[in-house]
């Protein structure tokens, strides 16, 4: 379990990721800009990796959802990850970061025929699963397998196990009301009609019952929901599965002294006594886990730089050169992340602070009512912290506003690893 300040500290009161003072990179790229620490990326991944040592097999396929970018990719594959997918875009930039096909798996309710066709094509005998999550895309995979000769079409089924997570309505995936996945009644008519069709293998079973999990209980429901489906779909099927896919990691802590969600050592525990070798599965089964926020949440913060403030009697509102399409997760999901000044020590007095941005939107706000200092003034930065997952993922144009530049510190060394868009990107693919 990471912490916002994990991995940036403050030394000689500036705030750095390891040596690099943060202003210096805020005065060499501008702002705003995401900064991700190679330590705090690869620190939550050794702990995974450390923690399922006691199975037989085990891959932690990164989301690359919660964080896409091809150099954060290829620090991770390089060091063992694989790739949980969404589209087709996220398997070219898994093809673009070489991570090998035996380590990705592709997910989502909507595969398009040309997107299981890339994924069939990926390497030598194609990607390791495709998580079906209804009979329609069952049999889609079916008909382009078919159609360009593949004889097996390695697949999962994606099992909903209408199990509350209790997070958030938007990001919770494993109730009956979502769209995702397959019920029991669905998953047993799959397995069915998985032994009719020819170039289809049926090798795993997959859950995600949602993110930002801050309670193990949901996960121990949902694994012995899933240990139960394996025994039933291998009885259908007449062959014994290979692997089980358990979704996401647990939930991270966003504020400095917020809830605290599970360890990844007790996360891991329980993985390992639901399919380990003290299980009835005795490590039978290869086990995949699907991390994103767990792994790049706290390694990353937004910096950003004050324009302007307004005075008023209740409270001030302080405007930064960032906004709600630079960082969606506070107004999509009323998230709350830690602020905290570049440059530390105190001048002024506190006082109740909306962070705002300068997008034409009211929810255009990271923050209302922060005890933020009264002396932050224009040119002053600030850094938004644990903004490395679905910070950048999730940017956009909104306003017409270019996306930020993304840099990457390692040791005592940073790089741009995005450039910072221009005007004339925004008209790219426009015509009059």
């Amino acid at each position: 379990m990471t912490q916002p300040l994990d991995f940036f500290r403050y030394r000689h009161r500036s705030l750095r990721a390891g040596s690099t003072d943060l202003a210096e990179i805020a005065a060499r790229v501008g702002t705003p800009a995401y900064v991700y620490s190679a330590e705090g990326l690869l620190k939550p991944f050794r702990e995974l990796q450390s923690g399922l040592r006691g199975l037989r097999e085990s891959t932690i396929c990164y989301a690359v959802k919660s964080n896409s970018n091809i150099g954060v990719l290829k620090l991770l594959g390089d060091a063992g990850a694989g790739a949980d997918l969404v589209s087709g875009g996220e398997l070219l930039r898994a093809r673009k970061a070489n991570i090998p096909p035996q380590r990705i798996v592709f997910s989502g309710v909507g595969k398009t025929a040309d997107e299981i066709q890339a994924g069939l094509s990926y390497g030598a005998h194609g990607i390791y699963s495709f998580h079906v999550e209804s009979l329609e895309e069952l049999e889609l995979i079916q008909s382009v397998a078919e159609r360009h000769d593949v004889k097996q079409a390695r697949t999962a089924f994606r099992f909903n196990p209408n199990i509350d997570a209790k997070t958030h309505p938007y990001i919770s995936t494993g109730l009956k009301r979502n769209k995702f996945g397959l019920n029991r009644a669905e998953l047993l008519e799959a397995a069915r009609r998985a032994r009719k069709l020819g170039n289809v293998h049926v090798c795993g079973l997959s859950i995600h019952i949602g993110s930002q999990l801050l309670s193990l209980k949901p996960l121990q429901a949902a694994f012995q929901a899933l240990a139960t489906m394996v025994l039933e779909i291998e009885a259908l099927l007449g062959h014994p599965l290979e692997f089980v896919d358990l979704g996401g990691g647990v939930g991270v802590s966003y504020e400095v002294r917020g809830p605290k969600p599970p360890s990844l050592k007790e996360y891991t525990r329980l993985i390992v006594a639901t399919f380990g070798p003290k299980s009835p599965f005795r490590s039978r089964l290869r086990v995949l886990i699907e991390p994103g926020r767990t792994i790049s949440a706290n390694a990353g913060v937004l910096l950003t730089r004050v324009l302007f403030r307004k005075a008023r009697k209740a409270k001030d509102f302080l405007v930064v050169d960032a906004g709600m399409n630079d960082l969606m997760r506070p107004a999509l999901y009323g998230s709350r992340h830690a602020v905290l000044p570049v440059r530390q020590g105190t001048k002024g007095k506190l006082k109740r602070t909306d962070l705002v941005g300068p997008v034409c939107e009211s929810s255009d706000c990271f923050g209302q009512d922060l005890q933020l200092d009264t002396a932050l003034a224009s040119g002053d930065l600030l850094a938004i912290m644990s903004s490395g997952a679905y910070g950048m993922s999730m940017a956009g144009n909104y306003n017409s506003r270019v996306r930020p530049a993304e840099v990457l510190v390692e040791g005592n060394r940073w790089r741009v690893i995005r450039d910072r868009e221009t005007l004339d990107d925004l008209l790219r693919g426009e015509h009059l």
